[in-house]
C-alpha cells in the first residue's frame, strides 16, 4: 500500500524507531529522514534531512526510559519542524511519561503530567494521540485536540482468538474498574475487583477480593506494569483464591527494575502486551506475549490527516 499524498509525512526520534516504521508502513509512506544524536554533554541534537514546508507531519516519540532524554528529543523535534515551516506538527505520543503524576497527591506535590502538557505545547505541536493515559483527564491539560486511543480493543480480540473458556476479568484495583469494564464487556465475562491499599509508592498489599472468581480463567488488566509487584502480587492472592489459570496483559510495558523476573517467577500462564514502548531487556521472560499498536495509530493518523471520525476505532468486530 503506498499513501498517495505526499503531504503526510512521518518522522521519529530514538524511543521506539521500530513502531514508527511500522507505523510508515502501516500507512504507505516512508519514515522521514532525520538524524538525532547528541553532544558529548549530552545535548539534543536534530537535524531534519528533508524538506516539510506545509507539510502535515506526524511524529512518533515514547517518553519512556530514558523518559527525560525522550521528552526532550520529542520537544526539539518539535521546535525544528516549527522552524522548518511544517503546515502542522502532530505528536504522536504512544506512551506518555510523567502521566502517574496528575494531581497533588500530598501536600506541595508537583503536577508533572500538566507541566509536560505545557511544554509540548509551547515547543508548537498541534495536536496530540496517545493511548491509555494513566488518568484520562489529562487530556483537558491540554490547549490542543487530543486523541485518545485505548489498548483494550487489541488485548480483547487476542484473548477472544484464544478462546478461553469461564473468564473473569480482574481489576488489579478501584482505579482500573473502568478499563476491566470495558474488557469484560468485549469479551461477555464478569468482573472481579482486588482491594488493595498502597502504603508507598511501586509497594501494594492485597487487602480482599471482590467477586467470583473459584474455579475460573482470570485476566488482570493495567494500564501500566511498571515493577510488576502489584500485578504479581494481585496473581498469587487470585491463585490461592482458587482460579484456575490467570493471564494479565497491559498497554505499557515499563518492565523496570526487577519486573522482569517476577513476571517469570509468577504464576501467570501469559503476560500480553503492546509495543508502545519496545522491550530491551537482554533475556526477555517467554511468559510475554506482544501485539503491535501500529495499524491503530497508522488508522488514527489516516483518520486525522483526512479529516474522518475516529471513534470507530475504539470498536471491535
Amino acid at each position: 500500500m503506498t499513501y498517495c499524498d505526499s503531504k503526510l509525512k512521518i518522522f521519529t526520534c530514538n524511543s521506539n524507531p521500530k513502531l514508527a516504521q511500522q507505523i510508515a508502513d502501516y500507512i504507505g509512506v516512508p519514515l522521514g529522514d532525520s538524524v538525532t544524536k547528541q553532544f558529548s554533554d549530552g545535548e539534543i541534537q536534530i537535524n531534519l534531512s528533508e524538506s516539510v514546508r506545509g507539510c502535515d507531519v506526524y511524529v512518533v516519540q515514547s517518553t519512556c526510559d530514558p523518559v527525560n532524554d525522550n521528552l526532550m528529543e520529542l520537544l526539539v523535534m518539535v521546535d525544528a519542524l516549527k522552524r522548518a515551516s511544517a503546515k502542522s506538527i502532530n505528536v504522536v505520543i504512544p506512551y506518555y511519561g510523567y502521566a502517574r503524576q496528575d494531581r497533588k497527591a500530598r501536600s506541595r506535590d508537583p503536577i508533572t503530567a500538566k507541566l509536560v502538557a505545557n511544554l509540548i505545547e509551547t515547543a508548537g505541536a498541534h495536536r496530540v494521540i496517545t493511548m491509555d493515559l494513566h488518568a484520562t483527564q489529562i487530556q483537558g491539560f491540554f490547549d490542543i485536540p487530543v486523541d485518545h486511543m485505548l489498548g483494550v480493543p487489541i488485548l480483547a480480540q487476542y484473548f477472544r482468538s484464544k478462546k478461553i473458556q469461564d473468564v473473569v476479568v480482574v481489576s488489579p484495583d478501584h482505579g482500573g474498574v473502568v478499563r476491566a469494564r470495558k474488557l469484560a464487556d468485549f469479551l461477555n465475562a464478569p468482573l472481579a475487583i482486588i482491594d488493595k491499599r498502597r502504603p508507598e509508592p511501586n509497594v501494594s498489599e492485597v487487602m480482599n477480593i471482590i467477586g467470583d472468581i473459584k474455579g475460573k480463567t482470570a485476566i488482570i488488566i493495567d494500564d501500566i506494569i511498571d515493577t510488576a509487584g502489584t500485578i504479581v502480587l494481585g496473581a498469587n492472592a487470585l491463585v490461592e483464591a482458587g482460579v484456575k489459570e490467570v493471564y494479565a496483559c497491559c498497554t505499557h510495558a515499563v518492565l523496570s527494575g526487577p519486573a522482569m523476573q517476577r513476571l517469570e517467577d509468577s504464576p501467570f500462564k501469559e503476560v500480553v502486551i503492546t509495543d508502545t514502548i519496545p522491550v530491551k531487556h537482554e533475556n526477555p521472560s517467554a511468559k510475554l506475549r506482544t501485539l503491535s499498536v501500529a495499524p491503530l495509530l497508522g488508522e488514527a493518523i489516516i483518520r486525522v490527516h483526512e479529516e474522518l471520525s475516529i471513534s470507530k476505532l475504539f470498536e471491535i468486530e
